[in-house]
């Protein structure tokens, strides 16, 4: 039996702990006693501590893989499959498998190791403190256009499932995930641990089924060969195909947003550790390339009885599946049950990205902290909006125009991770995200990035020919993996770092490698937080935490800049 507290008792511990904080010392405003409660939630904007990342790594995994519980990937992989058939569309779906799986394992390890988002990973892998934004906001599209399309699919199965109109399942769907997506990790976890089993039993049992009572759905299926296709493979429709699996490549910030609680990894927990960073880390695209290819199964299964239209809303094809293992009395609730099971499950996740991603952006150009809240509804209105606009019925076209952009940022920084860092050292080793450390805008990452995206959305709108129009997504990330390194190269690595020393004697580091738990109490908000986030303050004996640093409007606690060492 492990000896790991369990979620409920760190759970107790936590809000006893945050309690007598909040208690022993007071902020200087309200503003600032606003800003502190928030982010020591859910360590918005900031490194986060060892003391609040008590959870196993099992649990952190399961938490993170609760929220790829998402129907998209049916729609996705059907709507590949009806128009290009099921050989390419299986193709497509593995190659997108590889990219984002190759991509995606530098970024988890980072945000395990080091306990930072994706956008504090961003600013010190090639971008700089406010070059980060850019890519900040990109991934918060991610997030409320990802919303958009489950709030579609639940809005779907309400439709059928209960006659609210679409309209109505659209706010049904927005309104529902504010009271769950409030309060951060602690809900999130034990949200998504406890439905994950019963989503698990309702998607894959219909499969199970059909294939063992039904040989022949599976022949059916292979020989399909789509709309648009001759039942042969091709590599303009295995692009254009790979090219919309991409578009989930930013999904590795999501992941992240929960691996940065991992625990310290140490010689006890390392089989553990590295088990669940790879699985919950780059790992998450297995389970969602196999969804993918069960939705083209299931689309072609139904695409008879229900039509080219309807066979790519999950709604339908669960019900197919369902009625041919079910009584009819039981058919359409299970189908509602699973698809809002999944709905609730990923956009709670969505809303609470993006929410994190909008606030480090805003706080970031405004030096102002205005609450996580605001930015949970600023992002549920943009995917309120698209699903009235009926995104839906234009998805592969929104999906393949964003995945240009996503693969651009998410190539970039796993390119000056891997080689930038690892290979050429130019880039320094360890992750910097403070103000003051970095320069505002480090052009390796912000050139590599604009060229590699700028490039590949004029082929994806044929700007470039016909011809070359299926091979953005290829262009996207070939331009980046070669851009990042030759930029690194052409700068010599001058504008990572706009100072090496933080003014602080205590290591960033323990024995282990793993971020030192040394805390120090910031001279502005008068909080404890542990060493790597924390900086010098300029004009005063003290330290200074990093959100405190982000809304220092006048720059007085901020270091100066200095020569970094060769």
């Amino acid at each position: 039996m492990s000896t790991e507290p369990r979620l409920a008792e760190v759970t107790a511990q936590e809000s006893a702990q945050e309690s007598a904080q909040k208690t022993a010392q007071k902020p200087e405003s309200a503003a600032a006693d606003q800003a502190v409660k928030e982010t020591l939630e859910d360590y918005t904007l900031r490194f986060a501590p060892r003391s609040y990342r008590r959870w196993t790594p099992l649990v952190v995994a399961t938490t993170a893989l609760g929220g790829i519980a998402y129907m998209a990937d049916f729609s996705i992989g059907a709507g590949i499959g009806l128009a290009h058939g099921t050989g390419n569309a299986l193709l497509a779906i593995a190659v997108a498998a590889v990219v984002i799986f190759i991509t995606g394992f530098p970024l988890a390890y980072y945000g395990a190791r080091y306990n930072i988002d994706l956008d504090l990973i961003t600013r010190g892998s090639g971008f700089g403190y406010y070059g980060s934004v850019l890519t900040g906001v990109i991934f918060a599209s991610f997030t409320f256009i990802f919303f958009a399309l489950e709030g579609s699919i639940m809005a779907q199965g309400l439709k059928l499932g209960l006659g609210l109109p679409l309209w109505l399942g659209y706010l049904v769907s927005t309104l529902m995930v504010i009271p769950l997506v409030i309060y951060g990790m602690k809900a999130l976890s034990k949200l998504q641990v406890w439905t994950t089993p019963i989503w698990l039993l309702l998607m894959v049992g219909p499969l199970v089924y059909l294939v063992s009572t039904d040989p022949g759905t599976v022949d059916h299926f292979l020989a399909y060969a789509g709309t648009d296709g001759d039942g042969g493979v091709n590599t303009a429709s295995v692009l254009l195909g790979a090219g919309v699996c991409l578009s989930l490549i930013a999904q590795i910030g999501e992941q992240i947003d929960y691996l940065r609680f991992m625990p310290p990894k140490t010689e006890a927990n390392k089989r553990t550790w590295w088990t669940a960073v790879i699985m919950a880390g780059p790992g998450w695209v297995v389970l969602g390339a196999l969804k993918q290819a069960i939705g083209v199964f299931l689309a072609v299964y139904i695409l008879a009885a229900a039509g080219p239209s309807a066979a790519p809303e999950p709604i339908q094809q669960f019900k197919g599946a369902f009625d041919a293992m079910m009584p009819s009395w039981l058919v359409i609730p299970l189908a509602v049950a699973l698809v809002v099971i999944s709905q609730i499950k990923i956009n709670v996740t969505n809303a609470y990205s993006g929410s994190l991603a909008w606030t480090n952006s805003f706080t970031r150009i405004t030096k102002h902290y205005p609450g996580r809240m605001v930015f949970v509804l600023v992002n549920l209105g943009f995917a309120l909006a698209l699903m009235e606009a009926d995104m839906f019925s234009f998805l592969n076209s929104i999906l393949g125009f964003y995945s240009n952009c996503a693969i651009a940022w998410v190539v970039t920084v796993a390119t000056d991770i891997g080689v930038n860092k690892y290979l050429l050292k130019l880039s320094p080793h360890a992750p910097e995200f403070r103000r003051g450390m970095l320069y505002a805008v480090n052009p390796v990452g912000v050139v590599a990035f604009v060229a590699a995206s700028g490039l590949s959305i004029a082929m994806y709108f044929h700007a470039l020919g016909d011809t070359l129009q299926p091979y953005s997504p290829v262009a996207a990330a070939a331009i980046a993996l070669v851009l990042t390194p030759l930029m690194a190269i052409a700068t010599k690595g001058k504008y990572y770092l706009r100072r090496t020393d933080d003014g602080i004697d205590e290591p960033m580091l323990d024995a282990d490698g793993n971020p030192s738990a040394v805390t120090y109490d910031c001279h502005v908000c008068h909080q404890p937080y542990e060493r790597p986030d924390l900086a010098a303050c300029a004009t005063h004996d003290a330290v200074v935490c990093s959100l405190c640093l982000s809304t220092d409007t006048v720059g007085d606690h901020v270091l100066p800049a200095a020569p970094a060492i060769p």
